[in-house]
Protein backbone atom coordinates (compact mmCIF):
# COMPACT_ATOMS: atom_id res chain seq x y z
CA UNK A 1 0.00 0.00 0.00
CA UNK A 2 3.30 2.20 -0.40
CA UNK A 3 1.89 3.99 -3.48
CA UNK A 4 -1.78 4.80 -1.24
CA UNK A 5 -2.59 7.79 -0.07
CA UNK A 6 -2.50 7.48 3.89
CA UNK A 7 -6.29 7.25 5.85
CA UNK A 8 -7.15 8.91 8.60
CA UNK A 9 -10.24 8.74 11.24
CA UNK A 10 -10.99 12.29 11.92
CA UNK A 11 -14.68 11.94 13.91
CA UNK A 12 -16.09 9.74 15.64
CA UNK A 13 -19.77 9.60 16.78
CA UNK A 14 -22.10 7.41 18.85
CA UNK A 15 -26.25 7.60 19.83
CA UNK A 16 -26.44 5.07 22.82
CA UNK A 17 -26.89 1.60 22.51
CA UNK A 18 -29.91 -0.11 24.68
CA UNK A 19 -33.77 0.18 23.99
CA UNK A 20 -35.69 3.02 22.46
CA UNK A 21 -38.95 2.40 21.18
CA UNK A 22 -40.23 5.40 20.69
CA UNK A 23 -37.23 6.88 18.73
CA UNK A 24 -37.03 6.46 15.38
CA UNK A 25 -34.07 4.64 13.32
CA UNK A 26 -33.38 8.27 12.16
CA UNK A 27 -32.87 10.41 15.23
CA UNK A 28 -30.60 7.92 16.62
CA UNK A 29 -28.53 8.12 13.15
CA UNK A 30 -28.96 11.65 12.92
CA UNK A 31 -27.50 12.28 16.58
CA UNK A 32 -24.68 9.97 15.80
CA UNK A 33 -23.82 11.68 12.88
CA UNK A 34 -23.86 15.11 13.96
CA UNK A 35 -21.52 13.76 16.97
CA UNK A 36 -18.99 12.73 14.90
CA UNK A 37 -18.88 15.72 11.75
CA UNK A 38 -18.15 18.11 15.15
CA UNK A 39 -15.78 15.73 16.50
CA UNK A 40 -13.72 16.37 13.26
CA UNK A 41 -14.49 19.65 13.13
CA UNK A 42 -16.25 19.54 10.42
CA UNK A 43 -19.67 20.55 8.24
CA UNK A 44 -21.77 17.72 6.34
CA UNK A 45 -21.28 19.83 3.03
CA UNK A 46 -17.68 18.47 3.34
CA UNK A 47 -18.54 15.51 2.83
CA UNK A 48 -17.58 13.72 -0.07
CA UNK A 49 -18.97 10.47 -0.35
CA UNK A 50 -21.71 7.97 2.40
CA UNK A 51 -21.88 4.52 3.12
CA UNK A 52 -24.45 2.87 5.63
CA UNK A 53 -24.62 -0.16 7.09
CA UNK A 54 -28.03 -1.10 8.50
CA UNK A 55 -28.83 -4.83 8.37
CA UNK A 56 -32.87 -5.36 8.93
CA UNK A 57 -33.99 -2.74 6.78
CA UNK A 58 -35.62 -1.80 2.87
CA UNK A 59 -34.02 -0.57 -0.24
CA UNK A 60 -32.83 2.82 -0.09
CA UNK A 61 -31.74 2.84 3.58
CA UNK A 62 -28.94 5.13 3.26
CA UNK A 63 -30.58 7.97 1.16
CA UNK A 64 -33.15 7.64 4.18
CA UNK A 65 -30.46 8.22 6.98
CA UNK A 66 -28.19 10.50 5.19
CA UNK A 67 -30.93 12.98 4.31
CA UNK A 68 -31.50 13.66 7.78
CA UNK A 69 -28.13 15.44 7.56
CA UNK A 70 -28.69 17.67 3.87
CA UNK A 71 -28.78 16.50 0.55
CA UNK A 72 -25.82 17.42 -1.28
CA UNK A 73 -26.35 14.86 -4.02
CA UNK A 74 -23.34 12.71 -2.31
CA UNK A 75 -23.21 9.09 -3.58
CA UNK A 76 -24.07 7.03 -0.97
CA UNK A 77 -23.47 3.03 -0.42
CA UNK A 78 -25.26 0.87 1.36
CA UNK A 79 -23.40 -2.21 2.69
CA UNK A 80 -24.84 -5.35 4.36
CA UNK A 81 -22.20 -7.72 5.86
CA UNK A 82 -24.88 -8.46 9.04
CA UNK A 83 -22.65 -7.62 11.89
CA UNK A 84 -19.78 -6.69 9.93
CA UNK A 85 -22.02 -3.92 8.36
CA UNK A 86 -20.33 -0.21 9.21
CA UNK A 87 -16.86 -1.73 9.40
CA UNK A 88 -17.00 -2.91 5.70
CA UNK A 89 -18.39 0.49 4.92
CA UNK A 90 -15.27 1.92 7.12
CA UNK A 91 -13.29 -0.46 4.97
CA UNK A 92 -14.40 0.72 1.50
CA UNK A 93 -14.95 4.78 2.46
CA UNK A 94 -10.82 3.72 3.37
CA UNK A 95 -10.10 2.13 -0.64
CA UNK A 96 -11.51 5.59 -1.95
CA UNK A 97 -9.87 7.82 -0.36
CA UNK A 98 -6.28 5.87 -0.13
CA UNK A 99 -7.37 5.39 -4.31
CA UNK A 100 -7.40 9.28 -4.41
CA UNK A 101 -11.23 9.52 -5.43
CA UNK A 102 -12.36 11.18 -2.54
CA UNK A 103 -10.74 13.27 0.67
CA UNK A 104 -14.13 12.97 2.62
CA UNK A 105 -16.76 10.64 3.25
CA UNK A 106 -19.16 9.63 6.43
CA UNK A 107 -19.79 6.30 7.52
CA UNK A 108 -23.48 5.58 9.62
CA UNK A 109 -24.42 2.30 11.26
CA UNK A 110 -27.70 1.82 12.75
CA UNK A 111 -29.76 -0.94 13.99
CA UNK A 112 -33.27 -0.85 15.96
CA UNK A 113 -33.45 -4.61 16.78
CA UNK A 114 -36.69 -7.01 17.97
CA UNK A 115 -35.92 -8.85 21.26
CA UNK A 116 -35.28 -12.33 21.13
CA UNK A 117 -32.86 -14.74 18.64
CA UNK A 118 -31.62 -13.56 15.80
CA UNK A 119 -31.33 -16.43 12.85
CA UNK A 120 -28.05 -17.04 11.79
CA UNK A 121 -26.84 -17.36 7.78
CA UNK A 122 -29.96 -18.48 5.27
CA UNK A 123 -32.58 -18.30 7.51
CA UNK A 124 -36.01 -17.34 5.45
CA UNK A 125 -33.47 -17.20 2.37
CA UNK A 126 -35.66 -19.25 0.36
CA UNK A 127 -34.91 -22.94 -0.74
CA UNK A 128 -34.10 -24.07 2.82
CA UNK A 129 -31.46 -21.62 3.82
CA UNK A 130 -28.30 -24.05 3.57
CA UNK A 131 -27.64 -27.32 4.62
CA UNK A 132 -26.26 -25.62 8.23
CA UNK A 133 -29.84 -24.16 8.96
CA UNK A 134 -31.53 -27.14 7.88
CA UNK A 135 -29.76 -29.11 10.20
CA UNK A 136 -30.27 -26.34 13.29
CA UNK A 137 -26.71 -25.66 13.12
CA UNK A 138 -26.67 -22.28 11.98
CA UNK A 139 -28.20 -20.18 15.24
CA UNK A 140 -25.60 -17.76 16.57
CA UNK A 141 -25.52 -19.37 19.97
CA UNK A 142 -25.44 -23.17 18.83
CA UNK A 143 -22.58 -21.99 16.75
CA UNK A 144 -20.15 -20.32 19.35
CA UNK A 145 -21.71 -23.32 21.50
CA UNK A 146 -20.08 -26.24 18.89
CA UNK A 147 -16.76 -24.04 18.61
CA UNK A 148 -16.63 -23.79 22.46
CA UNK A 149 -17.12 -27.40 23.08
CA UNK A 150 -14.27 -27.82 20.24
CA UNK A 151 -12.15 -25.49 21.86
CA UNK A 152 -12.57 -27.33 25.40
CA UNK A 153 -12.43 -30.96 24.20
CA UNK A 154 -8.73 -29.87 22.02
CA UNK A 155 -6.95 -28.12 24.52
CA UNK A 156 -8.33 -28.09 27.73
CA UNK A 157 -10.71 -24.79 28.21
CA UNK A 158 -12.74 -24.92 31.49
CA UNK A 159 -16.52 -22.94 31.52
CA UNK A 160 -14.78 -20.67 33.63
CA UNK A 161 -12.09 -19.15 31.59
CA UNK A 162 -15.00 -18.06 28.81
CA UNK A 163 -17.69 -16.62 31.43
CA UNK A 164 -14.33 -14.50 32.97
CA UNK A 165 -14.46 -12.59 29.37
CA UNK A 166 -17.98 -11.45 30.40
CA UNK A 167 -16.92 -10.67 34.13
CA UNK A 168 -14.47 -8.26 32.44
CA UNK A 169 -16.72 -7.01 29.92
CA UNK A 170 -19.01 -5.72 32.17
CA UNK A 171 -16.26 -4.50 34.39
CA UNK A 172 -15.13 -2.23 31.75
CA UNK A 173 -18.85 -1.19 30.77
CA UNK A 174 -19.65 0.74 33.85
CA UNK A 175 -17.03 3.35 32.34
CA UNK A 176 -18.76 3.95 29.35
CA UNK A 177 -21.74 6.07 29.22
CA UNK A 178 -22.76 4.13 25.61
CA UNK A 179 -23.22 1.12 26.80
CA UNK A 180 -26.39 -0.59 27.14
CA UNK A 181 -25.52 -2.44 30.31
CA UNK A 182 -23.16 -0.66 32.50
CA UNK A 183 -23.55 -3.38 35.73
CA UNK A 184 -20.93 -5.55 36.96
CA UNK A 185 -21.51 -9.11 37.20
CA UNK A 186 -19.84 -11.89 39.23
CA UNK A 187 -18.38 -14.98 37.67
CA UNK A 188 -20.99 -17.04 39.55
CA UNK A 189 -23.84 -15.06 38.93
CA UNK A 190 -22.34 -15.79 35.03
CA UNK A 191 -22.40 -19.32 35.41
CA UNK A 192 -25.60 -19.52 36.90
CA UNK A 193 -27.58 -17.63 35.11
CA UNK A 194 -29.87 -19.55 32.25
CA UNK A 195 -28.14 -22.20 30.18
CA UNK A 196 -28.68 -21.30 26.47
CA UNK A 197 -26.34 -23.26 24.31
CA UNK A 198 -23.83 -25.53 26.44
CA UNK A 199 -21.61 -23.93 27.96
CA UNK A 200 -23.07 -20.58 26.52
CA UNK A 201 -24.99 -19.12 29.80
CA UNK A 202 -27.67 -16.39 29.42
CA UNK A 203 -25.16 -13.60 30.82
CA UNK A 204 -22.38 -14.69 27.86
CA UNK A 205 -24.58 -13.75 25.44
CA UNK A 206 -24.85 -10.25 23.57
CA UNK A 207 -27.76 -8.91 23.59
CA UNK A 208 -30.15 -7.20 21.04
CA UNK A 209 -29.57 -3.57 20.65
CA UNK A 210 -30.92 -0.05 19.23
CA UNK A 211 -28.07 2.45 18.48
CA UNK A 212 -25.90 4.37 15.72
CA UNK A 213 -22.29 5.07 15.33
CA UNK A 214 -21.15 7.31 12.45
CA UNK A 215 -17.43 7.63 11.29
CA UNK A 216 -15.60 10.41 9.51
CA UNK A 217 -12.87 9.29 7.28
CA UNK A 218 -10.26 11.56 5.07
CA UNK A 219 -7.07 11.68 3.51
CA UNK A 220 -3.87 12.45 5.64
CA UNK A 221 -3.59 15.63 3.42
CA UNK A 222 -7.26 16.96 4.58
CA UNK A 223 -7.08 15.73 8.60
CA UNK A 224 -3.89 17.88 8.80
CA UNK A 225 -6.31 21.13 7.98
CA UNK A 226 -8.31 19.72 11.29
CA UNK A 227 -6.06 18.46 13.71
CA UNK A 228 -2.15 17.78 14.45
CA UNK A 229 -2.59 14.18 16.04
CA UNK A 230 -4.52 12.39 13.45
CA UNK A 231 -5.09 8.51 14.01
CA UNK A 232 -4.45 6.21 11.12
CA UNK A 233 -6.08 3.49 9.63
CA UNK A 234 -2.85 1.58 8.51
CA UNK A 235 -3.91 -1.74 7.44
CA UNK A 236 -7.50 -3.15 6.61
CA UNK A 237 -9.16 -6.57 4.73
CA UNK A 238 -11.70 -8.70 4.65
CA UNK A 239 -12.54 -12.60 4.04
CA UNK A 240 -15.00 -14.97 3.57
CA UNK A 241 -14.55 -18.79 5.14
CA UNK A 242 -12.57 -20.97 3.78
CA UNK A 243 -12.74 -24.79 3.65
CA UNK A 244 -10.79 -26.72 5.37
CA UNK A 245 -11.43 -30.66 5.44
CA UNK A 246 -8.14 -31.57 7.73
CA UNK A 247 -8.30 -28.29 9.91
CA UNK A 248 -11.94 -26.92 11.25
CA UNK A 249 -12.05 -23.66 11.41
CA UNK A 250 -12.52 -22.53 15.62
CA UNK A 251 -14.33 -19.03 14.33
CA UNK A 252 -16.68 -16.92 12.08
CA UNK A 253 -13.93 -16.82 9.28
CA UNK A 254 -10.08 -16.45 8.92
CA UNK A 255 -9.11 -14.41 10.94
CA UNK A 256 -5.99 -15.93 11.51
CA UNK A 257 -5.07 -16.05 7.25
CA UNK A 258 -6.50 -12.17 7.46
CA UNK A 259 -4.49 -10.83 10.44
CA UNK A 260 -1.27 -11.69 9.10
CA UNK A 261 -2.39 -10.06 5.69
CA UNK A 262 -3.19 -6.68 7.44
CA UNK A 263 -0.09 -6.93 10.13
CA UNK A 264 2.52 -7.11 6.81
CA UNK A 265 0.43 -4.08 5.02
CA UNK A 266 0.66 -1.90 8.08
CA UNK A 267 4.32 -2.68 9.04
CA UNK A 268 3.55 -4.09 12.90
CA UNK A 269 2.85 -7.69 14.54
CA UNK A 270 1.01 -8.85 17.11
CA UNK A 271 3.53 -7.72 19.47
CA UNK A 272 3.08 -4.10 18.83
CA UNK A 273 -0.79 -4.05 19.55
CA UNK A 274 -1.69 -2.23 22.58
CA UNK A 275 -5.76 -2.73 22.50
CA UNK A 276 -7.99 -4.76 20.24
CA UNK A 277 -11.74 -4.62 19.72
CA UNK A 278 -12.88 -7.98 19.15
CA UNK A 279 -16.18 -9.72 17.94
CA UNK A 280 -17.49 -11.25 21.50
CA UNK A 281 -21.14 -11.67 20.54
CA UNK A 282 -20.69 -15.47 22.93
CA UNK A 283 -17.87 -15.61 25.02
CA UNK A 284 -16.31 -18.38 23.19
CA UNK A 285 -15.59 -15.70 20.42
CA UNK A 286 -13.44 -13.61 22.84
CA UNK A 287 -10.59 -16.42 23.92
CA UNK A 288 -11.14 -17.73 20.09
CA UNK A 289 -9.77 -14.71 18.81
CA UNK A 290 -6.91 -13.69 20.76
CA UNK A 291 -5.65 -16.97 19.80
CA UNK A 292 -6.26 -15.95 15.95
CA UNK A 293 -4.65 -12.45 16.28
CA UNK A 294 -1.46 -13.85 17.73
CA UNK A 295 -1.45 -12.46 21.13
CA UNK A 296 -1.21 -16.54 22.34
CA UNK A 297 -0.22 -19.65 21.07
CA UNK A 298 -3.59 -21.86 19.84
CA UNK A 299 -5.34 -23.40 22.74
CA UNK A 300 -3.82 -20.83 25.27
CA UNK A 301 -6.88 -18.28 25.10
CA UNK A 302 -8.77 -19.44 27.65
CA UNK A 303 -5.66 -19.45 30.40
CA UNK A 304 -5.01 -15.91 28.30
CA UNK A 305 -8.30 -14.16 29.52
CA UNK A 306 -7.99 -15.95 33.09
CA UNK A 307 -4.98 -14.72 34.04
CA UNK A 308 -5.60 -10.79 33.23
CA UNK A 309 -4.32 -10.41 30.15
CA UNK A 310 -7.35 -8.81 28.05
CA UNK A 311 -7.99 -6.54 30.99
CA UNK A 312 -7.27 -2.62 30.54
CA UNK A 313 -4.45 -3.29 32.62
CA UNK A 314 -3.15 -6.38 30.86
CA UNK A 315 -0.82 -7.20 28.81
CA UNK A 316 -3.58 -6.79 25.56
CA UNK A 317 -6.40 -4.97 26.80
CA UNK A 318 -9.64 -6.33 24.99
CA UNK A 319 -12.71 -4.55 24.02
CA UNK A 320 -12.43 -1.84 27.04
CA UNK A 321 -15.84 -0.40 25.83
CA UNK A 322 -18.00 -3.50 27.26
CA UNK A 323 -17.56 -5.20 24.09
CA UNK A 324 -20.98 -6.79 22.56
CA UNK A 325 -21.47 -8.67 25.14
CA UNK A 326 -21.95 -5.09 27.72
CA UNK A 327 -21.92 -1.97 25.16
CA UNK A 328 -24.73 -3.91 23.15
CA UNK A 329 -24.85 -4.98 19.79
CA UNK A 330 -26.84 -3.12 17.30
CA UNK A 331 -25.09 -5.46 14.43
CA UNK A 332 -25.54 -2.42 11.41
CA UNK A 333 -23.41 -0.08 14.00
CA UNK A 334 -20.84 -2.16 16.18
CA UNK A 335 -18.29 -1.66 13.80
CA UNK A 336 -18.42 1.84 13.85
CA UNK A 337 -18.52 1.65 17.49
CA UNK A 338 -15.10 -0.49 18.03
CA UNK A 339 -13.82 2.33 15.13
CA UNK A 340 -15.22 4.83 17.97
CA UNK A 341 -13.54 3.03 20.73
CA UNK A 342 -10.18 2.47 19.07
CA UNK A 343 -10.05 6.05 18.08
CA UNK A 344 -10.65 7.15 21.50
CA UNK A 345 -8.26 5.53 22.85
CA UNK A 346 -5.57 5.92 20.72
CA UNK A 347 -6.26 9.99 21.18
CA UNK A 348 -6.61 9.35 25.18
CA UNK A 349 -10.09 10.39 25.30
CA UNK A 350 -11.11 6.91 27.17
CA UNK A 351 -11.88 8.57 30.58
CA UNK A 352 -11.35 5.46 33.56
CA UNK A 353 -11.28 2.91 31.21
CA UNK A 354 -8.17 4.52 29.20
CA UNK A 355 -5.59 2.10 28.17
CA UNK A 356 -1.69 3.80 29.29
CA UNK A 357 -0.08 5.21 26.40
CA UNK A 358 -0.95 3.12 23.57
CA UNK A 359 0.37 3.21 19.68
CA UNK A 360 -1.12 0.77 18.05
CA UNK A 361 -4.94 -0.47 17.89
CA UNK A 362 -6.96 -3.59 16.21
CA UNK A 363 -10.26 -4.38 15.45
CA UNK A 364 -11.89 -7.80 14.34
CA UNK A 365 -15.56 -7.92 13.51
CA UNK A 366 -17.19 -10.82 12.39
CA UNK A 367 -20.45 -10.78 9.99
CA UNK A 368 -22.36 -13.53 8.57
CA UNK A 369 -20.70 -13.57 4.80
CA UNK A 370 -17.42 -12.49 6.40
CA UNK A 371 -14.94 -10.53 9.01
CA UNK A 372 -13.20 -7.54 8.64
CA UNK A 373 -9.48 -6.71 10.63
CA UNK A 374 -8.06 -3.30 10.71
CA UNK A 375 -5.28 -1.48 11.84
CA UNK A 376 -4.95 1.82 13.00
CA UNK A 377 -2.10 3.89 14.42
CA UNK A 378 -1.21 7.64 16.05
Amino acid sequence: MSDKRRVVILGVGLHPFGRFPDKPAEDLAREAALEALKDAGIEYKDVEAGYCGWVMSQAGFGLRLFSELGQTGIPITNTELACASSSRGAMLAADAISAGIYDMCLVIGLEKMMRGLIPGAGAGGGAGGGYQTLMGMFLMPGAYAMMAQRHMHLYGTTREQFAQVSVKSHKNAVHNPYAQYRTRLTLEEILNSRMIADPITLYQCCPTSDGASAVVLCSEEKARQYTTRPVFLTGWGGATPIYSRDEPELSEGPTEVLAKKVYERAGVGPEDVNLAQVHDAFTPGEVLTVEKLGFCKPGEGGPFVWEGNTEITGSKPVNTDGGLLSRGHPMGATGGAMIAEITRQLRGQAGERQVADPKVGILHNAGIGGVNVMIFQT
